[in-house]
This record gives structure tokens, C-alpha cells and sequence, in this order.
């Protein structure tokens, strides 16, 4: 067992080993009551919550009739080893740009049109009808036909234009961002 240290100035007053060894546990009996408080507190902090949750539960009220709420204990099971939590989980396989980037050259064919999107200020995500595809500058094969494009920038700008293409097309299109929200605001 361990003892706990005496106070070296205390020691002439207690050269009596039944004394000392009563000192001894006051001291142990004040820290175990230190420690029991400290539980208590905690533990009361959480059993008050705890009882406002279930007395909120159990006087609910719809249309002026109280329901009582059943309590039954919580069972907590552990996860299986195997199962990783979602905002830790590693995708795999492509990116989703990529694979939105190759399903819309895959529907292009042989009469596929080109289309070259530049943004000012560059590294702008682009969508495609809502789905995002790359950053700026980007060249995609896509098949004929009218898209939504719009361009996102760093710093939430915005840029959007109707596109239409005609098979075997090649357009260029570049949009200058504009910002959404005001930069600055003025009181007059």
C-alpha cells in the first residue's frame, strides 16, 4: 500500500508511529472524499440532464393529451472491427469528376462536340447540368446538344451561360466570375 507523504515540518509532532499512521489516513480519508465529490458532481450533472430529457419525454404533449414515454436501460453495442465511421471512410476508385468527366465522353459518339471552358479567375469548379467535372481551364468531349455550365470560384464567385452544340462543334467559352455577395458596404 502506499503511504503518503508527511510534511517534513510535521514529522517532530508526530514521532508517535499511532499517530502518525492516523495522519496518514485523514489525509487518505480527505482524498478519497475529494475524489467521491468530484464524482458526485459530475455524476449529478449528467443524471439532472439526463432526468430533464426524460421528464421533457414523458410530459410531451399534441392536441392537450400527455404520453408517457416508456424507459428502457440503453444498450450500447460495440462496432464490428471492420466498420470504419463515414467521415473517416477512404473512397475508392476514381474521383466523382472524373467519372462524371468520362460518362459524359462515353455518350459522345462520332458526332462528338468539343468544349473548351476558361475561367476568370482560373481554377473555377465546373458543372455540367449540376454535376462537377474539373477546374478551369478544361476541355471536354461531350455530345451535341445544350448544357447548363457554371463556374464557381475560390472565393464563391459565380459564372453561368446555356450552351448549345451542334455535332463536330468546337466552342470556347470564358466567364468572368462575379462575386455573389458584396465586398464592402457604404453608409451614407
Amino acid at each position: 500500500m502506499n503511504t503518503l507523504p508527511v510534511p517534513a515540518d510535521w514529522l517532530p509532532k508526530l514521532r508517535n508511529t499511532d499517530k502518525l499512521e492516523s495522519f496518514r489516513k485523514i489525509r487518505r480519508c480527505t482524498w478519497e472524499v475529494g475524489v467521491l465529490f468530484l464524482l458526485l458532481c459530475v455524476a449529478s450533472g449528467v443524471s439532472r440532464g439526463q432526468a430533464a430529457a426524460e421528464t421533457a419525454g414523458a410530459t410531451s404533449s399534441s392536441s392537450g393529451v400527455t404520453t408517457e414515454v416508456a424507459r428502457s436501460p440503453i444498450s450500447v453495442s460495440p462496432l464490428p472491427v471492420e466498420s470504419k465511421p463515414l467521415h473517416l471512410a477512404v473512397r475508392e476508385g476514381p474521383p466523382p469528376e472524373e467519372t462524371n468527366r468520362k460518362a459524359l465522353e462515353q455518350r459522345a459518339g462520332k458526332d462528338a462536340a468539343k468544349l473548351l471552358l476558361r475561367s476568370v479567375p482560373s481554377e473555377a469548379r465546373v458543372y455540367i447540368d449540376g454535376s462537377f467535372v474539373g477546374r478551369t481551364p478544361l476541355l471536354l468531349v461531350v455530345p451535341p446538344g445544350k448544357y447548363n455550365v457554371e463556374m464557381h470560384g475560390p472565393r464563391e464567385e459565380f459564372g453561368g451561360r446555356l450552351v448549345g452544340l451542334l455535332p463536330s462543334d468546337t466552342q470556347q467559352v470564358v466567364l468572368t466570375l462575379a462575386s455573389r455577395y458584396a465586398s464592402h458596404v457604404s453608409v451614407r
